[in-house]
């Protein structure tokens, strides 16, 4: 007996689902036998024939004949059932089965088969769901999407023409901007070249101008010396009235008494007095040959003999390696720049001064504060302690030299001539004498017992920017910026020598402990050593680029210390000319100096700070 399927398709791409089952009475006539044919696959070999292989082959064969007859049939049945339309309940039971709705689903199958089971539910008058209905859902699904799509490109499209309006917009301000700035440019190229053009016509005037501040500083020095004149003059008139007194009366008192209100009324204008008992021409004609000052000093021998030399000699016969230094301690010793150092000459003692009006004293190598001293007006450029150690002097921009006594805690003298800055100062080993240099091309040596200043060296025709005694003698030595290197008799006010070499502006020069080797630096970083006894420099080494500010021997004279510009102390050995670097200054070094033995080199710089080295 053989049952009859048949299938009917939901939609187009809907499922199939069993709409009825047909089973024949029983015919065996019409009955056709397939024809089982023998399969090779079915032969069992020789020895194995026993029941359960035959049955397990059998089995295996009919199962295969099985499916292939049954997907024959189905692909068969596919293609020859026509489509039927979908029923409305079968489209509300897949409709619930595809949304996952199985609660509903089981109500809606229960409420069903009551009213088929009770005849309510009339089946005539049920309707199909055409398939126009289900492509109409799809449609407006594709319909909604595609105005979705829509709504988005005509948003982008808005963006994207707002977005090219805004370029626009910033490419004509651009451009606006633009011809503005070509504008201005061409503007100030006129600009500057009218100002060119307007400098070359003030060229002239600046000429005539530094010829009349020239002259003016000529008058004015040469004021100075009259003035200096007068006093003297007013002196002596002074010592001659004294000795007169004891005879009042005469015509020759009367006469002094007249010329010495006439010189006090115009001291300024160069007042002369005639040549008589009271004054000679050679006291008019040169300031130095004056009669001496009550008060004045006299110079000591030149023959006196350095008492720290067996000292110096034990420092040469070490044999350590003085150029190796490491940062030992580091401090800041003011808020503005530190211009010079200064050693004590005979305690751990440094002084240093700088741009903020102060000089203080510190102790080493720890670095503790000991005294602050404040008085100038300006800044302060070097400073230099007084054979004794209990006084200090210091040069300022003010242009005057101070002295200050420690035990005081005061200014004590200020000695005022100098017409310009003054750079430096130097104390004689006597302690009565201090040489000063200044911006005004002039050194003056001063008297510190009668407060005067008793001979002034010119010869430097520019500034002269240091100045140093050499140990225990009358000899100076003194550099300027019109790159030479000068010795000069302190007691005559006259240059002994003058060193050729340099190529531009020098700006420190020293004597070594010995006195018999100079070293100087310049502003291009050129270091020359000069023997004292030859005029030639004995060697020649370039620390540049960059200016050297100050350079000092250590006290046996084999190492050289030089506070260059570009931040770093550099040491190099006189013997083999070997330089290293120390940094750890963040801003130029402007001043490096030795201990009294030389085991700590100190150096300042425009930081503020003093770094010690051992």
């Amino acid at each position: 007996m053989a049952a009859r399927y048949e299938i009917v398709e939901e939609s187009v791409d809907g499922p199939y689902y069993l709409e009825k089952v047909l089973i024949p009475e029983d015919s065996e006539d019409d009955y056709k036998y397939d024809e089982v044919t023998i399969d090779e696959e079915l032969s069992i070999p020789e020895g194995e024939e026993d029941l359960e292989t035959a049955v397990k082959a059998v089995q295996g064969q009919t199962d295969a004949t099985e499916c292939t007859t049954q997907s024959q049939r189905v692909s068969s049945a596919k293609h020859a059932i026509p489509k039927i339309p979908e029923v409305v309940d079968d489209f509300v039971r897949n409709y619930l089965v595809k949304m996952g709705m199985k609660k509903t689903l089981d109500c809606f199958q229960i409420e069903w088969f009551e009213m088929i089971h009770k005849g309510l539910m009339k089946t005539d008058h049920m309707e199909l769901v055409p398939d126009v209905y289900t492509r109409n859902q799809l449609l407006d699904n594709e319909l909604k999407n595609v105005q979705r799509e829509r709504d988005s490109y005509k948003q982008a499209a808005f963006e994207a023409g707002e977005t090219i309006v805004k370029l626009q917009r910033e490419r004509d301000f651009h451009r606006m901007q633009h011809k503005r700035v070509v504008q201005e440019k061409n503007r100030l190229i006129e600009d500057i070249k009218k100002l060119k053009k307007h400098y070359a016509s003030y060229e002239p005037a600046l000429r005539q101008l530094n010829e009349k501040y020239q002259t003016a500083v000529r008058q004015k020095m040469l004021v100075s010396l009259e003035r200096d004149r007068a006093v003297s003059q007013v002196q002596n008139i002074d010592s001659s009235l004294h000795t007169a007194h004891s005879s009042p009366g005469t015509r020759k008192s009367a006469n002094t008494a007249q010329q010495r209100e006439k010189i006090q009324k115009s001291p300024e204008k160069g007042a002369h007095l005639p040549c008589d008992n009271f004054a000679s021409n050679d006291a008019i004609k040169d300031p130095n040959k004056n009669t001496r000052h009550p008060k004045d000093s006299e110079f000591p021998a030149s023959t006196r003999v350095n008492p720290y030399l067996p000292q110096i000699k034990a420092l040469s016969s070490l044999n350590t390696k003085s150029a190796n230094f490491s940062l030992f301690k580091s401090f800041k010793a003011h808020t503005m720049a530190v211009s010079f150092l200064a050693v004590h000459p005979r305690k751990m003692i440094v002084a240093s001064s700088s741009d903020d009006q102060l000089w203080r004293l510190w102790g080493i190598p720890e670095g503790e504060m000991i005294m602050t001293g404040e008085g100038h007006t300006d800044w302060l450029s070097s400073c230099s302690f007084h054979p004794s150690g209990g006084y200090l002097g210091t040069t300022s921009g003010d242009t005057t030299v101070k002295i200050w006594d420690f035990a005081q805690g005061r200014c004590v003298l200020s000695l005022e001539g100098h017409i310009h800055t003054t750079w430096a100062c130097s104390f004689h080993s006597c302690g009565d004498f201090v040489a000063s240099c200044s911006l005004d091309n002039t050194a003056k040596v001063w008297d510190l017992n009668s407060e005067r200043c008793r001979c002034t060296l010119r010869g430097h025709v520019d500034s002269v920017n240091s100045i140093s005694f050499l140990p225990f003698s009358n000899i100076l030595l003194t550099c300027s910026a019109d790159k030479t290197l000068s010795l000069w008799d302190a007691r005559a006010g006259l240059c002994a020598q003058t060193f050729y070499g340099h190529k531009h502006s020098c700006n420190y020069a020293t004597f070594n402990t010995t006195g018999d080797t100079i070293a100087s630096c310049d502003s291009f970083g050129v270091l020359k050593l000069w023997d004292v006894r030859n005029v030639s420099a004995m060697v020649t080494m370039d620390t540049g680029p960059h200016p050297s500010n100050q350079v000092a021997f250590n006290p046996n004279g084999r190492v050289l210390a030089v506070a260059s510009n570009d931040g770093t102390v550099k040491i190099i050995e006189v013997a083999s000319l070997h330089t290293s670097s120390l940094i750890a200054h963040e801003d130029a070094v402007q001043s490096v100096i030795f201990d009294h033995k030389g085991e700590y080199l100190l150096s300042a710089g425009s930081d503020g700070a003093i770094h010690v080295w051992s």
